[in-house]
């Protein structure tokens, strides 16, 4: 009995290690490009996978986005400006076979492009275009870059350049800009509410003008409201269109008193 015990283990033991290596099981995300004898035979997955041991080889590939952070690149822009670019591209494979088998390693490979590109496509705009259109920046990155990725079933999702690092000279001169846009903006404002105000003042004047009254009811007005302040002491001229309007009340009333008698002498 512990002969065949003896005989037996060995096969067993050999036996499911040669089935553990027949069988692979691949997540949803993942796919298994197959070797056979170093010939591409296919790509595999999700779910249970059968392969020949020692034989075949399989090779399992991410199918979820990756994101990789590109490292502050030092770029001259078209106007002689020296900053610090880095940004942050999403990318994932869309065929896991040329993945494999057309670039060693397509992570790296990804990486390296993405800062050349980044340097060539930064270096060929303006700084002042850099900052105000960043988004036409990393259009024009992904667009480049999903191009060159392809051939090795990559698909660029997005680049996002992240920050931008301005020489402090740069930032100060920026500074100062923008402050006198401000102040630009500020003075702007006030002289549009003076032109405003003037308006309204040439609108009021005009509108007295027509109606000579309207000025002495004002004026009266404005001696009522003083007046109600016990601790004032107003000392204020009689307007000359009032003592014209009181002369005419009273030769009004001295001529209609004379016509009176005249009539009852009758």
């Amino acid at each position: 009995m512990f002969q065949n015990l003896s005989f037996w283990l060995p096969i067993v033991i050999i036996a499911i290690f040669i089935l553990s290596s027949a069988i692979k099981i691949l997540q949803e995300y993942e796919r298994g490009v197959v070797f056979r004898l170093g010939r591409l035979v296919g790509v595999k997955g999700p779910g249970l996978v059968f392969i020949i041991p020692i034989i075949d080889r399989l090779v399992k590939v991410s199918l979820r986005i990756i994101t990789m952070d590109i490292p502050a690149q030092d770029v001259i822009t078209k106007d002689n400006v020296s900053v610090k670019i880095n940004a942050v591209v999403y990318f994932r494979v869309v065929d896991p076979a040329k993945a494999i088998v057309s670039i060693e390693n397509y992570i790296y490979a990804t990486s390296q492009l993405a800062q050349t590109t980044l340097r060539s496509v930064c270096g060929e705009a303006e700084l002042d275009e850099i900052l105000a259109h960043r988004e036409k920046i990393n259009m024009k990155i992904q667009s480049i870059l999903d191009r060159m990725t392809e051939p090795w079933g990559i698909k660029i999702s997005a680049v996002e350049v992240k920050h931008i690092d301005l020489p402090q000279e740069m930032q100060r001169a920026m500074a100062r800009q923008a402050e006198a846009e401000r102040e630009r903006r500020a003075k702007i404002t006030l002289a549009e509410a003076e032109y405003q105000a003037a308006q309204k003042l040439k609108e009021a004047a005009d509108m007295l003008a027509q109606n000579p009254i309207t000025v002495q009811l004002r004026f009266l007005q404005t001696v009522s409201e003083l007046a109600t302040e016990k601790t004032a002491t107003l000392i204020l001229p009689l307007p000359i269109e009032l003592l014209r309007f009181l002369e005419l009340q009273k030769k009004d009333t001295s001529s209609s008193s004379n016509q009176s008698p005249a009539s009852h002498s009758t």
